[in-house]
């Protein structure tokens, strides 16, 4: 019988501005580094204007329109009431709102339960580059020696 494994980790991730930062490779390492072998994962974005994503890795301009139509549903040329942080600010906060700021990923022998085409995906919201704390949980069984 295999051990249980409860582990956290934090996931620095740097971004150039608006767009998405696949962060499945760094998930995959940190699985892999606990010796993860099947339970369920926990991805957080500990941030007001990012947010978390599972999508289509394959062809980049699904994330292209997907950023469109993020735009399209929280533009910055609106006259927002809060507005003090720059006219990129409320806009990020309506977005991280509409997607999501947390994921559950089932693990099954190591690895997360992702479809062929898929991979994880922070994306930042803001125009300006930052450096995201993305918190990684993980509680299941550990493989065994």
């Amino acid at each position: 019988m295999s051990d249980l494994v409860e582990s956290s980790h934090i996931l620095t991730v740097p971004t150039r501005g608006k767009g998405f930062v696949e962060i499945t490779r760094g998930i995959s390492a940190w699985l892999e580094g606990i010796g993860a072998d099947g339970g369920l994962l926990t991805v957080f974005v500990s941030h007001t204007s990012a947010s978390l994503t599972i999508q289509e890795n394959a062809d980049p301009n699904v994330r292209v329109d997907l950023l469109d139509a993020l735009e399209g549903l929280a533009p910055e040329d609106r006259a927002y009431a809060h507005h003090e942080e720059g006219p990129d600010d409320m806009p990020s906060h309506i977005k991280a709102m509409l997607t999501s700021v947390s994921l559950s990923i089932p693990v099954r022998d190591g690895a997360m339960t992702l479809g062929t085409w898929q991979g994880v995906y922070l994306i930042e919201h803001r125009a300006a580059p930052h450096r995201r704390r993305v918190v990684l949980s993980f509680i299941g069984r550990a493989k065994q020696a």
